[in-house]
This record gives C-alpha cells, sequence and structure tokens, in this order.
C-alpha cells in the first residue's frame, strides 16, 4: 500500500517550485558498475568477468553481482559464458544471483492473493534453477561469500526453515562479520511479513549494530527495522511511532555511527542506506537531519525505500520530501 503524506507537509513545500524528480540509476552513481551494466547489456562477458574478477572485497562483490542480478536478459546468453569457461565459479555465480532477481521479476510485486498460479510456478521454477547454481558455486568455493548471500536472498521466496536460513547467513559471516548485503537479507527474512516478528527484527539489528564498529553501515539495520516496523502499522498509528522522541533519537544514534561518523567511509552502493536515512527522518519530520542526508545524497535517488512510500514513483516522492527537508531545514522537530 502507498501511504500519502500529510497535508502540512505538502502545503509546506507548497510555497516554492517543486524540483525535479532526478532519475534512477541502476549503477547508483557507480562508475564500475555503468560499465558493468553495458558489458552485460552487449552481451560481453570478456568485460564482465575482467571488472568482477579485479573486485576483491566482500561488501563491494556483493553490490557487483546485484548490479549483474538486474541487467535484463542475462539468462538468454549467460550459457555461452559457462560452456567457454566450465571451470570458473564465476559464470556460474552471475547465473544464479541473477536467477534470483529474475524470479522476483516472474512473481511480480503484488501480494499474494493477487499473484497468480502461473506466476508463483515461475517464481518457484526460477528460484530452484538459482538456487543449483549457487549451490554449485558454494560446492567448489565455500569462501564464496556473494553465493551465501545470494543463498539467504533465496531463502524467503524458497521458505525455508528458520535453521537453513540462519545457516546460510552464518556461512557468511564467519568468514566476513559485517558484510553489509547479507545482514540486511537476513533481517528481511526476520521480518514479521516473512517469517519473524517485530521482536526478533529488532533484536537482530540492534544486536549486528552495538557489534559493528563506529562508520558501519550496519548501523543502517536498525532505521530498516523502523522502517518495516512503521509499515505495518495501522494508518493512524503511523505518526505517532516514527516521530516519537524514542524513534526519533535511535535514528540520530545510527546516522552517528555510521553516516555522520569520521571513521565511515562509502563504499560503492553507498546510496541505498543513506537514502534509508533520507525517509526515515523525513517520516520523523526530524527535517535538519533529512536536510543533511539529502544534502550527502544529492540526485543519488535509489528505487528502495522510496516505492514503500510511492510505489508508482519513487524519484518523484524523494524530491517532494527533499524540497520538504530543504525548506524545513532548521524547524527542530517538535
Amino acid at each position: 500500500m502507498v501511504w500519502p503524506f500529510r497535508k502540512k507537509q505538502a502545503a509546506a513545500a507548497s510555497g516554492a517550485p517543486a524540483s525535479t524528480a532526478p532519475p534512477i540509476d541502476k549503477a547508483k552513481g557507480d562508475p564500475g558498475a555503468a560499465r558493468l551494466r553495458a558489458a552485460l547489456a552487449q552481451r560481453d562477458w570478456v568485460t564482465a568477468r575482467d571488472f568482477l574478477d579485479s573486485v576483491g572485497h566482500p561488501d563491494d562483490r556483493a553490490f557487483y553481482l546485484g548490479v549483474c542480478a538486474d541487467v535484463e536478459g542475462v539468462q538468454d546468453w549467460i550459457g555461452d559464458w559457462i560452456a567457454a569457461e566450465p571451470h570458473s565459479t564465476l559464470p556460474m555465480l552471475v547465473r544464479g544471483c541473477h536467477g534470483v532477481y529474475w524470479a522476483w521479476e516472474a512473481r511480480g510485486g503484488a501480494t499474494a492473493e493477487h499473484t497468480s498460479q502461473s506466476q508463483f510456478k515461475g517464481f518457484f521454477d526460477r528460484l530452484r534453477m538459482a538456487e543449483n547454481c549457487l549451490d554449485e558455486v558454494v560446492d567448489r568455493e565455500p569462501d564464496d561469500t556473494t553465493a551465501w548471500t545470494f543463498l539467504v536472498t533465496a531463502a524467503r521466496g524458497r521458505q525455508v526453515g528458520r535453521e537453513e536460513a540462519m545457516r546460510r547467513f552464518a556461512q557468511v559471516v564467519a568468514r566476513h562479520p559485517t558484510h553489509q548485503t547479507a545482514h540486511q537479507q537476513m533481517l528481511q527474512y526476520l521480518c514479521k511479513k516473512w517469517f519473524g516478528s517485530t521482536e526478533e527484527m529488532f533484536d537482530f539489528a540492534r544486536t549486528a549494530a552495538a557489534k559493528a564498529p563506529a562508520g558501519s553501515l550496519l548501523h543502517e539495520l536498525v532505521v530498516v527495522a523502523h522502517i518495516e516496523h512503521w509499515l505495518g502499522l495501522p494508518s493512524e498509528e503511523k505518526d505517532p511511532y516514527i516521530m516519537s522522541p524514542a524513534v526519533r533519537a535511535e535514528l540520530r544514534a545510527a546516522a552517528e555511527q555510521s553516516i555522520w561518523h569520521p571513521e565511515h567511509r562509502r563504499r560503492p552502493g553507498w546510496p541505498s542506506p543513506y537514502n534509508s536515512f533520507a525517509l526515515a527522518f523525513s517520516f520523523a519530520e526530524d527535517y535538519p537531519a533529512a536536510a543533511a542526508v539529502f544534502d550527502a545524497i544529492g540526485d543519488n535517488v535509489t528505487e528502495w525505500p522510496w516505492y514503500y512510500s510511492s510505489g508508482s514513483d519513487p524519484a518523484g516522492r524523494f524530491a517532494t520530501w527533499r524540497d520538504i527537508a530543504f525548506a524545513q531545514r532548521h524547524e527542530q522537530p517538535r
């Protein structure tokens, strides 16, 4: 469901011309990701391979494999790469990661009661294929944290049990304890709307943040937990919750320990967590904080989480909230 924003906020922004919504860049402002997307769109797997082989950091590899996963048509030709390099796990990894995204594309974004049986069949068939690829990768390369991470993502769609989902997550963090994407995906598994509860979700987020070093984006997990909880509340409870002093304080504390901390360094894909902070601060009407984050973001809008606010026009909603934050950046939260 798309939640309308408050009339007083619309009025606050109406005094100035609305800014133009920036385009959503699937490369998230990253030049390497843009080159990778272009290579895959042109079926140039040699260029894609050489680029991916140059990426060593686990968080960066997860981001760039996510870029691969989101390029249309990869499934039509990835078999050529696999056949050309049968001893390499990389093309199988690309196929598996892409298969996870391809599966969700088949399912669509509607709720279960509005999803057809044929959509569900395509979803599960593609997820099964993706898991088979990813399983082969970890059988051959047990230390491949990206394959394990995408298996955590697939766990929701495949409806695997808690023990198996946690096993997959444990395989990642045993090798890279602060793996950003794996934590984000495990948090989603533990959401009430999937296979967990509000209490489990917040416990996971707060525990991970407490263990994370200063400057780590794992502190964003607390922000996402508040957004997810807000999403499930009745309409009349949304504002009182997200605007409460306790929630506002926890959002600020998360920012102080991550994106505002002197030790924080931006890595590829950084706009996504920054947009989470911008949305949460905006909904909380903490406009000085929201404006500061919008300043840092620039035009690097991401589809998630703004589609929670406007499924049909996330970039437009980003621009609207940015206008409001900039117009009221000197007003302290009430």
